[in-house]
């Protein structure tokens, strides 16, 4: 199978087999107007398996999310057909409106304009915590 190079917009490599529709709803690449390739299962030496995402548009994304769900997974930016920047997403310090508030007795059960305010409370074990309740966010 051949997927064609893209010529400006974003690749997401290294994606756990299996992750890439997960990341798709995350980012809302439904909504786009733009080619989004979704390629699953890949054979990778490094993970045996892989999930990539290619997205051929010259487009502003917030892709700080990509770090709540896998930080291990590599973003490459293009530009005329060149990658430009490669990096991994960092755990971001702050999630906001990615994953709801499971506690019933939270606040934001209750008051619906309220966002769902999630902190990095430990980096090693990836763990987040609701502003509110204090409750463990659910990947």
């Amino acid at each position: 199978m051949n997927v064609d190079e893209i010529k400006n917009g974003v690749v997401i490599d290294h994606i756990k087999a299996g992750q890439a529709m997960e990341i798709y709803k995350f980012l809302g690449l439904d909504k786009l107007d733009c080619t989004v390739a979704i390629i699953k299962n890949a054979i990778s030496r490094r993970m045996g398996k892989k999930d990539i995402i290619k997205i051929d548009a010259d487009i502003t994304l917030d892709l700080s999310v990509l770090g709540y769900i896998d930080h291990n997974l590599t973003i490459n930016v293009i530009k005329d057909g060149v990658n430009v920047s490669k990096y991994h997403p960092e755990l971001p310090l702050e999630i906001v409106d990615i994953v709801k508030c499971k506690n019933p007795r939270c606040i934001t059960s209750t008051e619906q304009e309220l966002s769902h305010v999630f902190k990095l409370t430990d980096r090693e074990n990836k763990v987040y915590r609701c502003v509110y309740c204090e409750s463990q966010a659910k990947i």
